[in-house]
């Protein structure tokens, strides 16, 4: 299974973007509303300056207070993100996820940001592809 098919089971929802400048603790109010676990950082809006989960924001906290609620999203963000291809395997996102210890990555082509996958998305692709193994399998097995 390829990004590009995760991302069309996932629907037609925008990737939510922040700017380098947007305070933490607005960040921290988005992912809350959005009921979602991290942002893409974008100058513009369509490229990927960098991404901030709510680890990032829980371990900012744990170090520096809620002082770090007034901080800048540019100051606490990852630079430079592990990105994917609509064309990449979702195993080998499903490896540098795992080897990278990360949850969320963005999708870019041409420098532009197009989606965004989670482990999640990837795992219930991946469940999703071994419940129709099984089926194909049985199926053989029964003879139908």
């Amino acid at each position: 299974m390829l990004v590009h098919q995760i991302l069309k089971a996932k629907g037609d929802h925008p990737v939510i973007t922040v700017t380098p400048d947007t305070k933490i603790g607005e960040v921290a109010d988005l992912l809350t509303q959005r009921r979602i676990g991290g942002v893409v950082v974008s100058k513009e809006g369509n490229g990927v300056d960098g991404i901030l989960s709510e680890r990032d924001i829980v371990r900012a906290l744990s170090v520096r207070g809620a002082v770090c609620l007034t901080m800048k999203t540019e100051e606490l963000m990852t630079r430079n993100p592990s990105c994917c291809a609509p064309g990449d395997e979702m195993d080998a996102v499903l490896q540098r996820m795992t080897d990278g210890r990360f949850r969320h990555m963005p999708v870019t082509q041409d420098g532009v940001l197009v989606g965004i996958v989670t482990i999640g998305d990837v795992v219930k692709a991946r469940l999703d592809e071994l419940s129709m193994e099984k089926t194909a399998l049985e199926d053989m097995i029964m003879g139908r």
